[in-house]
């Protein structure tokens, strides 16, 4: 099957093929660095480490961009209220550009934990400054920007087709608006450049054409995008809280300077839900990386739980469905383990895998046919070698796992080299009369692919 994709932008299932045979261009809307990533973020980064693995396998070579917003994201959609910067600076008592490199570090952690591959380049909003304020006098110059007493804004009006992405009624908006758009022309208007207040001094702002300030939020992912991608690339992906707002104003943007519709598709993972609530940080309380590892939950088991669910498909947590991933990924990497070494893969099982993932990364059909090979009737070096091609897509780290050691006697352990080497010379009186001796001790000898297994007795209760 050739890869397919469900494009955001046209609403449809399309094949892809790469703009540039010899690199796939991917960029990925980062964190706003002003607390911890909660798990619902992390499972768009999760999507989209799963879209970069699949495409790997097959066969492009991936160029991934990420962003990290330091700066410039106000509270509000409508480019009102505070930086979140500044709001977290206020919350934790350091400066914005402190929490800024702590949360990036945090976030950095989270993506290690659960075995997302690192974009190629990472990007800072402020340390493309000069590229954002380049960008807004190019849109200036062709007419797109206009002054208010706090900035620097984008006319959305000279855009046709402005809203496209999220199929918005912008008529319907200006005529139903609710709210007080101020200085706007129109509602669906945004800050390319804010005004820093006069009475008040911003730890972050910059000097600009128009006076000192700093970036809007959308300004910064067109800017640094097309200085490390193009004006045209491949793919643009985020949550689908991007649509109607931050990826529209990205388009309108890249539009108006560069007539282009900056990627060629546009995919967004959907909301992890919570007690039937979008989980976010702005409702107070939210469950991140280290809330489900202090409670006993290997990382990787919320990367499996995530899987046994679309991209495109709402998700909802529950302890329970955690626990149940959890029980599940260590069945798996027990009989992985237990498979031994890998001999060839099976090309039926490899065929039918690269079907699933590249039909839209169907990562719950993925894992049904992962669980039918554990079913089958592959001999065990196959079967290893199978679920090893399926991981560089799965990322769960199947081969890396080893069974907890149990710390048996020193005596006990001089035993069952004695029975092996007694194996080994084919003295089998010996090695029995060995085990029985291990035995006698408390401890049971398993014998696996990968040699004697040494544990506890299990007590027996009388009846």
């Amino acid at each position: 099957m050739t890869l397919r994709l469900f494009d955001t932008y046209t609403r449809d299932l399309r094949d892809f093929e790469p703009l540039d045979p010899a690199e796939v261009r991917i960029y990925a809307c980062g964190p706003t660095v002003y607390n911890y990533a909660h798990i619902g973020n992390l499972r768009t980064y999760l999507f989209e480490d799963f879209l970069r693995r699949v495409l790997e396998f097959n066969g492009y070579n991936v160029r991934h961009v990420m962003n990290i917003t330091d700066v410039g994201h106000l509270v509000s959609d409508a480019d009102t209220g505070e930086d979140k910067m500044e709001i977290g600076s206020r919350r934790t008592g350091k400066s914005a550009w402190e929490i800024a490199e702590e949360y990036t570090q945090a976030f950095k952690e989270d993506l290690s934990r659960l075995n997302i591959l690192e974009p190629t380049i990472w990007c800072k909003a402020t340390d493309h400054i000069a590229e954002q304020i380049e960008m807004i006098r190019l849109l200036e110059a062709k007419g797109f920007t206009y002054r208010t007493s706090d900035g620097i804004y984008f006319d959305t009006s000279r855009l046709p087709d402005y809203g496209y992405l999220a199929r918005l009624d912008v008529r319907g908006l200006q005529a139903g608006a609710r709210v007080q758009r101020g200085e706007k022309r129109n509602i669906t208007d945004f800050a390319l450049w804010k005004f820093s207040p006069p009475d008040q001094k911003r730890q972050m702002e910059w000097n600009s054409p128009w006076g000192v300030g700093f970036p809007g939020w959308h300004i910064e992912c067109s800017a640094m995008s097309a200085k490390y991608l193009g004006n045209f690339f491949d793919i643009h992906c985020g949550g689908e809280d991007h649509i109607p707002v931050h990826h529209t104003n990205e388009i309108a943007q890249t539009e108006a300077g560069y007539g282009t519709r900056l990627a060629n598709f546009w995919l967004h993972g959907h909301f992890l839900l919570l007690e039937d609530s979008k989980m976010a940080k702005s409702a107070g309380e939210f469950l991140r990386m280290q809330s489900l590892i202090d409670r006993g939950c290997d990382p990787l088991a919320y990367r499996y739980f995530c899987m046994g669910a679309h991209y495109r498909a709402k998700l909802s947590f529950s302890w329970e469905a955690l626990d149940a991933a959890q029980t599940a990924l260590q069945r798996l990497r027990k009989a992985a383990y237990e498979w031994g070494e890998p001999s060839e893969p099976d090309i039926d099982y490899l065929a039918r895998f690269k079907d699933q993932v590249d039909n839209d990364l169907n990562t719950p059909r993925a894992l049904a046919l992962v669980w039918d090979l554990v079913k089958s009737d592959l001999p065990a070096p196959i079967k290893k070698a199978t679920v090893m091609q399926f991981d560089h897509v799965l990322g769960l780290r199947l081969t890396e796992w080893q069974p907890a050691q149990e710390v048996v006697p020193q005596e006990i352990t001089a035993l069952v080299a004695q029975r092996e080497t007694a194996r080994s010379e084919k003295r089998w009186k010996d090695a029995d009369r060995l085990r029985d001796q291990v035995k006698q001790a408390g401890y049971e000898i398993e014998d696996t692919p990968n040699g004697p297994r040494v544990r506890a007795s299990q007590p027996r209760l009388d009846t």
